[in-house]
């Protein structure tokens, strides 16, 4: 969150998915992370699986890590200067 953003205290447009967690992916070679592979609802057919770095915290601080199965959810936000209504005939592209 940039300063900016800490100090008004608004919020940034965004949608939460579902998804599931499809397996877990050792690492290999065993210098890499282990992986989660997450299936996540409303995602086109070819594109709606994540892999993210298997490494959450409870709410104790304590290192825990997805199982097979597991609902989830997925945020995707952005700051609102990154974003134009919905229906706008402007096209997003790299530097507006």
């Amino acid at each position: 969150m940039s300063k900016k953003e800490q100090n008004s205290g608004e919020e940034k447009p965004s949608v939460t998915l579902p998804g599931t967690v499809e397996k877990i992916i050792p690492p290999i070679p065993s210098v890499e992370p282990e992986k989660a592979q997450i299936s996540v609802e409303g995602g086109d057919e070819l594109y709606r699986e994540l892999r993210v770095e298997n490494a959450l915290e409870d709410e104790n601080g304590n290192k825990v890590k997805l199982k097979v199965g597991a609902e989830v959810e997925v945020t995707i936000e952005a700051d609102k200067v990154d974003t134009v209504p919905k229906g706008s005939a402007k096209k997003a592209s790299p530097g507006n």
